[in-house]
């Protein structure tokens, strides 16, 4: 592969030597922002390749601890007994009971009631007390010998009694479980029988009662119906009557009767006086149109007959001719009759309206005896019919509750067949708990939820500095480099420079893999530090970090060690003066240093070290720890660095620890470019953060982060180290 080189490159490359470009490995400078600061879902799968083992090993103890406590748990059967409630059969064998039809739309109301009676202790005590179940499901375990008694004395609850309705149905199920499957058969059909015995026992209850309480009516209606009886029957001895009702019927019609007869009465006599009054004036022809008339107009014929006889013969006889005195005698003879029938005629009227007469004044008073008579009766009934009304209702009464208590008693000793037992329980053949496939099942999923949640949520509480792009997502800063795990060095990077060369080169000449990714992860840093500003060269560089132990003085040693190996001028100062640690990466003393430099005892130069193996390269060590180092880092500091950037080509400046420190903020401001050391996978983000918001106020060059320690486990930004190793291979001669 061809690499085009530039000139910092070709001026960073050590005389004499020919350019050989290094290997590659990824700096995170991270891209610009997206529109969206979201995770990536690669991250989530990342969470999960990393965490596999975890989660794998989570999970299969959780199904064989589910497999292990499922095959101990002693197996529970369940036996069902279903039961039919049919609400239209009738509640009773006679009377309105019988043939009582009625459509219900609380369906849902009846059953939940139910349900709530099957589970009552009224059902449960006895089938608890046969079956001695409160002991087998160990309810008095935990409870002292004292309240035993009184537990038992409480109402019983079955935990093991499920009693359920499927939906639409007049089904109820009652399902009991037990370790014993011919028990849970026996109990189930136990309860069944138990609340139908206690519905009819709450029916038959009902009906006793109500048939005493209807007794006790009977008795005071039953003296009721006697007195109403007594005082109708005293009431018809009163009127000497069997039935008033009759009676005032017999006087109405009798009443009736003789007033159309006295009214007939009345107009017979009038004419009947009329024919009087006329017969007695003398008129003839009134006495003709009576009702005697026929008699007298036939003896007035026989007179006009007599007369023309007696005018012929007189006109043919003289007085003493026998014709003649014929004749005379018989007209005489006849007008003697005559006269006597006209006066019969006029007796019979005058007999006969003396009659009508007498007939309509006995009319009238026995009208008017009828009418006293129908009015008194008629007055009296009234009373009598409030009498008969009162007694015909207390004898129906009397009777109906007569009735209703004989058909409540009839009904009270059937045992209807509305509630029914259409499925007897059977004891089961296989357990329903627990099942060792379904508990598996629910063990390898829920367990793997869990684990990946756990994952996922431990993986979101981090807020350590983990990869470049959580550095870039959420610190808006550059990531200078990645430096990963040395194993074989316990986590921790010895001296940099032992017998007469430094520790990369040992460690690049004996091929140790986790050492040569180290130095070329140290090259690599190197190089995106010096080459990142192109604008202005880069002659003092400032290594601190937020806090201890984050790996900034190793870091600082080995970069001022990479750079003199390219035979570059380079300083390297220890400006930690409470903990100074350069002098042990060389193996070299510290009896003098900056501290002295500082308070002008000695001048820089003398106090410069010069480590074995590396000839470009100068340590000025801290010296004697100081504990008012802030008070004596100050323009010293800046005459001392603008001196050796003269002279040197990189000044690097291990700094303290930026949290808590007063000098590292006076060295920031000091030098061209501030690097920040943090520790993968340790160092706090919002510690990180408050370092960068201080150097940045303080308008110190901050060029970005170093990622320390890192390794595949932290993010997958890091794959490339297990690369690495396989990359450089030693070659065999031929």
């Amino acid at each position: 592969m061809n690499v085009e080189r530039t000139d910092k490159e070709i001026m960073l490359a050590p005389e004499g030597q020919q350019f050989q470009p290094q290997p590659y490995f990824p700096v995170a400078i991270p891209e610009a922002p997206a529109a969206q600061q979201g995770v990536p879902l690669s991250h989530y799968l990342w969470i999960l390749r990393r965490h596999r083992w975890k989660i794998l090993s989570f999970v299969i103890a959780a199904v064989l601890a589910t497999a292990i406590v499922s095959s101990r748990i002693t197996p529970i059967y369940e036996s069902t007994t279903t039961i039919d409630i049919d609400r239209q059969t009738p509640s009773g064998v006679v009377g309105q009971e019988s043939t009582k039809q009625t459509t219900f739309n609380d369906s849902d109301q009846f059953l939940a009631t139910q349900i709530k009676l099957v589970q009552s202790d009224s059902v449960l005590r006895p089938v608890a007390l046969e079956y001695k179940l409160l002991s087998h499901e160990k309810q008095f375990e935990d409870m002292a010998p004292a309240k035993i008694t009184t537990a038992e004395q409480s109402p019983v609850f079955l935990k093991r009694l499920k009693v359920t309705r499927p939906t639409n149905t007049y089904l109820m199920l009652v399902s009991y479980r037990s370790p014993d499957p011919q028990l849970a058969a026996d109990v189930a059909n136990a309860i069944a029988k138990s609340y139908l015995e206690h519905t009819y026992n709450i029916r038959f209850r009902s009906s006793a009662s109500l048939t005493s309480f209807m007794e006790k009516q009977l008795e005071e209606l039953r003296a009721k119906m006697e007195r109403s009886s007594s005082a109708l029957g005293q009431f018809e001895r009163e009127l000497n009557l069997i039935n008033p009702e009759e009676k005032t019927n017999i006087t109405s019609s009798r009443l009736l009767q003789l007033n159309t007869e006295y009214t007939n009465a009345q107009a017979d006599r009038v004419r009947k006086e009329a024919a009087f009054h006329s017969v007695r004036n003398g008129s003839l022809e009134a006495a003709q149109v009576s009702q005697q008339g026929e008699p007298l107009r036939r003896i007035t014929e026989k007179v006009n007959e007599a007369q023309e006889k007696f005018s012929e013969v007189k006109s043919h006889f003289g007085a003493n001719h026998p014709e003649y005195r014929k004749a005379a005698a018989h007209l005489a003879e006849v007008q003697r009759q005559h006269d006597r029938t006209r006066q019969n005629i006029a007796q019979r009227v005058e007999i006969e309206y003396q009659e009508a007469v007498n007939r309509e004044a006995m009319l009238q008073k026995a009208v008017g005896e009828s009418k006293a008579e129908f009015d008194r009766i008629n007055s009296r009934s009234f009373e009598y019919q409030s009498l008969k009304r009162e007694a015909d209702a207390d004898k129906r009464l009397y009777e109906e509750l007569v009735r209703k208590i004989r058909e409540a008693g009839i009904n009270a000793s059937f045992q209807n067949s509305s509630i029914r037992i259409a499925d007897p329980a059977r004891p089961a053949l296989k357990p329903v708990f627990p099942n060792i496939k379904v508990n598996i099942a629910l063990a390898f999923v829920f367990a793997t939820l869990l684990a990946i949640g756990a994952a996922i949520v431990g993986d979101s509480l981090d807020n350590t500095i983990r990869d470049p792009e959580q550095v870039a997502r959420t610190l808006k800063t550059e990531v200078l480099g990645s430096l990963p795990v040395v194993k074989n060095w316990r986590t921790r990077l010895g001296p940099v420079a032992q017998h007469g060369t430094s520790t990369a080169l040992i460690a690049l000449t004996e091929g140790n893999d986790h050492a040569n990714t180290y130095a070329e992860a140290i090259r690599t840093l190197r190089n995106s530090i010096l080459l990142s500003d192109f604008d202005r060269r880069l002659r003092s560089l400032l290594v601190t970090s937020a806090s201890p132990g984050e790996g900034k003085s190793t870091i600082a040693a080995h970069l001022a060690a990479t750079h003199a190996e390219q035979h570059h001028k380079t300083l390297l100062i220890d400006g930690d003066l409470r903990r100074p640690s350069v002098h042990k990466r060389f193996g070299i003393p510290s009896t003098t240093g900056l501290t002295n430099v500082l308070l002008r005892e000695i001048p820089w130069r003398q106090a410069l070290i010069k480590p074995e193996g590396l000839p470009d390269l100068d340590v000025l060590p801290a010296g004697p720890v100081s504990r008012k180092a802030a008070d004596i880092v100050g323009r010293g500091l800046l005459d001392l660095l603008e001196e050796a950037c003269a002279e040197y080509d990189l000044v690097i400046l291990d700094a303290p620890p930026l949290l808590g420190f007063a000098e590292p903020l006076q060295m920031a401001t000091s030098v061209d470019g501030v690097v920040v050391v943090t520790r993968a996978g340790e160092t706090n983000r919002k510690a990180v953060a408050a370092v960068i918001n201080t150097l940045t106020r303080l308008r110190a060059n901050v060029m970005g982060i170093v990622l320390n320690q890192c390794h595949q486990e932290l993010s997958d930004s890091y794959y490339y180290y297990s690369h690495y190793g396989k990359y450089y291979k030693p070659v065999e001669k031929a």
